[in-house]
């Protein structure tokens, strides 16, 4: 088998290198590596063909089982931006599995989630957060973001479950007239049967999603894949993380209000803190 060329196809090179250096060590089969790195087996299935470059957490534990000196992760991450683009690897990996998947858990506890996000509420947030905050740059990532939200309209679309912490109501991003439009557009959404919006009220006090927010995506045939954000974004399908995000999302869903009384929640706070 011929070995691609790294300029024209980087993915797909690395692939190739990555298989060689799997059958180099003993791993006769890709169930063998994958059983022995705790990845589901698509994971190497879709990095040796070169479909889905491999985050840096899982080519990090192929060098490490293979036998491999270290690739600069760097090199990883830049290889597999989109062409034209500046998305990372592990950011692009979980927009395929959003874009793909049959069921979406989200739980955020400080703003709205991306996928929910009016123009001028992400605006205000984008604004926050780039160093280049010219109009064209910002109004790029604006519709970017407002492209996602394509999913809620295909003839298909994905079972919707996000829960939000009161606090995130509250919490004043941009003007008084963007927070009542966002709320609104979170209520209406929320009427749609295949998306469901739970509130944690704040007289909960502690609960077990305090940590920071995350999104769960599960698909037919892949395994599920968590994608979290802090300081820095990580994107990931490790069994042990993915169960404790899930056990995480349902004890906080475990806390929230249902579905009727936590749109009355939000159509009551957009009327009452941020009503012109």
């Amino acid at each position: 088998m011929a070995r691609r060329d790294p300029e024209t196809h980087p993915a797909g090179f690395l692939g190739d290198e990555l298989r060689r250096a799997r059958v180099a060590a003993g791993f006769s089969s890709q169930d063998a590596l994958a059983s022995r790195l705790g990845f589901d087996r698509t994971v190497i299935t879709k990095t040796e063909s070169g479909d889905r470059p491999p985050t840096v957490e899982v080519l990090a534990a192929w060098c490490e089982a293979c036998g491999l000196p270290g690739i600069p992760p760097d090199w990883v991450v830049g290889m597999a931006r989109r062409s034209g683009g500046a998305t990372p690897a592990w950011f692009e990996r979980w927009l395929q599995a959003e874009r793909e998947a049959l069921i979406l858990r989200y739980w955020q506890p400080i703003i709205v989630p991306a996928l929910f996000q009016t123009a001028e509420y992400a605006r205000a947030l984008l604004l926050a957060a780039q160093t280049d905050t010219s109009d064209e740059a910002i109004g790029a990532l604006v519709s970017e973001r407002l492209e996602r939200r394509a999913i809620f309209d295909r003839p298909d679309p994905p079972n919707v479950v996000a829960v939000l912490d009161e606090l995130v109501l509250r919490r004043l991003i941009g003007s008084a007239q963007a927070m009542h439009d966002q709320l609104a557009d979170l209520a209406e959404l929320s009427t749609r049967s295949y998306i469901s919006i739970e509130v944690v009220p704040a007289s909960v006090g502690a609960n077990a999603g305090l940590g920071g927010a995350l999104n769960i995506a599960s698909g037919d045939g892949d395994p599920d894949l968590v994608y979290m954000d802090a300081i820095k974004g990580q994107t990931t399908d490790s069994r042990e993380l993915v169960r404790q995000a899930a056990v995480t999302f349902d004890r906080v869903r475990g806390d929230a209000l249902p579905r009727g009384q936590s749109r009355d929640l939000i159509l009551r706070l957009a009327d009452e803190l941020w009503k012109a």
